[in-house]
């Protein structure tokens, strides 16, 4: 089963997805909370740094992207600083925001959360402001809308609505962009709104309520398996769904489709932060799908990435890349040297703090030979901490081409994680790896002699840092190449 989740998340492409919804702007203030007020029995909080994220249907561009598909907004947000702040955020992922509309009669929906540090240590969220209107549109926006929408529908593989029932997506509008998506063939996604009234939704492919908002919407609580299977065989027949994926935190989600009904469980997880959970669970469901997944698939992948984002702080997005190390890491063993990105540059600098050497090398490491055990024996000599860059499968077709790899990028990392002078893993997708270097930022740079006249990639970043490049003595007559001619050889002769 992981390799195939493994296939489909570094194989999802480019999906165009339409993304309809309340788009909304998160503020974060971080402050120390220094000490009481002597005006009232609260903290006062001295403001260190503002941070802005994209919230609501913005949140699910924000993760759409990370994942490498491309987001049309639209949506309604108010002529205001707010406003421009979020269309600004919202460009930075290189998504399609013509489709958001200015209206003078609300405010760009926000949330202005104020963070303090909680005994001096973690981040603590100490109150939330919301500025908001949930007025219906007027007709003449709302036809912008729809206007907006049937133009984009023949260009997107998939739709998802968004809905936090902030006035946007009223049952008229709603209903309407429905039919015309089932008229148009196209798959739409709904992130429901927790009103409980989901008559608005009939005939969308999918709906994707929590715990809460299934109990509010089939009037009794969800509790376990079987009342999360009752609950979604009655939305499943009662609003003519495809699937219904209802998600339940630590436990994982229930997928009910025509054909099958059943739990997907879920890694057990230090929760950090729900926020977002349910906007990476959508976007992950509407990229997998636009990929060919099936359901499944689709649903177990989106629980992996709901987890990962639980574990950071605030409305966060997950790569692709993110979501193919997890999968990597479970089935390498639970002392896996595997990391994402983010994790690894977080230990690496617990090993700068402790004045460790640093050294990086990369490679696609296919098959195992001897010149690849010297050649990580020299890596070693060259300082305390070993990080491998790991070609990934579609890298290593980029390079080598479609023959290639022979072992598949779980299997070369379980075995590179076996050797004792390797520390960490990441696998990266790009033809080289010098995005990965940056964010190493490795005190050494290892690469073999033969690349001494090609030019090794990384150099001038590492050495702009005070940091070194050495060249590794090649082992004659070994390469992954040349095993494997020598086996296709054998293989013709015999």
């Amino acid at each position: 089963m992981y390799e195939n989740l493994l296939k489909t998340v570094t194989n999802l492409g480019s999906p165009k997805i339409l993304v309809v919804g309340d788009f909304m702007l998160d503020v974060y203030l971080y402050g120390d909370a220094v000490r009481i007020s002597p005006e009232a029995p609260v903290p006062v909080l001295k403001i260190a740094k503002t941070e802005y994220r994209c919230g609501g249907a913005g949140s699910v561009v924000g993760n759409l992207a990370a994942l490498g598909a491309t987001a049309y907004c639209l949506g309604v947000i108010g002529d205001d600083r707010n406003g421009d702040i979020l269309k600004d955020r919202l460009t930075k992922t290189d998504s399609d925001i013509t489709g958001l509309f200015e209206a003078t009669n609300r405010p760009t929906v926000s949330k202005q959360r104020l963070i303090g540090l909680a005994q001096h240590l973690h981040r603590q969220q100490l109150i939330r402001i919301d500025e908001e209107s949930t007025e219906p549109l007027s007709e003449l926006l709302a036809q912008k809308m729809l206007g907006a929408y049937e133009q984009r529908l023949s260009e997107v593989d998939v739709v998802c609505l968004q809905d936090h029932d902030k006035g946007l997506l009223s049952d008229s509008l709603c209903r309407r962009m429905i039919e015309l998506a089932v008229k148009a063939n196209k798959k739409v996604l709904v992130d429901p709104s927790p009103t409980g009234d989901y008559s608005k939704y009939l005939g969308a492919t999918v709906i994707t309520p929590n715990r809460r908002e299934t109990s509010a919407a089939v009037g009794f609580e969800i509790t376990d398996a079987e009342t999360a299977a009752r609950a979604a065989d009655e939305l499943l027949h009662r609003l003519k769904l495809e699937a219904v994926v209802i998600t339940l935190d630590r436990e994982g989600a229930y997928l009910k489709t025509q054909e099958t009904g059943r739990m997907i469980p879920t890694r057990a997880r230090s929760v950090y932060d729900v926020t977002g959970a349910g906007d990476m669970v959508l976007a992950t469901l509407a990229t997998s799908l636009a990929a060919g997944c099936d359901w499944e698939t689709a649903v177990q992948l989106s629980n992996i990435a709901g987890g990962i984002e639980v574990e950071k702080f605030g409305a966060a997005t997950v790569t692709a890349e993110e979501i193919a190390d997890e999968i990597t890491g479970r089935n390498a063993g639970s002392n896996s040297k595997v990391r994402a990105v983010d994790s690894l540059v977080q230990e690496l600098e617990r090993h700068r703090q402790q004045n460790k050497t640093i050294v990086f090398t990369n490679g696609c490491f296919d098959v195992l030979h001897r010149g690849h055990i010297e050649y990580l024996g020299f890596c070693r000599q060259q300082g305390d901490i070993v990080v491998v860059g790991l070609n990934s499968d579609s890298s290593v077709k980029t390079i080598k081409g479609p023959e290639r790899p022979i072992n598949d990028q779980i299997d070369r990392s379980i075995v590179l994680s076996a050797l004792e002078m390797v520390d960490y893993i990441s696998i990266f997708d790009e033809p080289d790896p010098l995005k990965l270097i940056k964010k190493v930022k490795p005190d050494v740079l290892v690469k073999g002699e033969d690349w001494a006249e090609k030019g090794v990639v990384g150099r001038e970043f590492v050495e702009s840092r005070g940091g070194r490049v050495a060249l590794a003595r090649l082992v004659e007559g070994r390469s992954s190449t040349a095993t494997i001619e020598e086996m296709k050889s054998l293989e013709a002769r015999s």
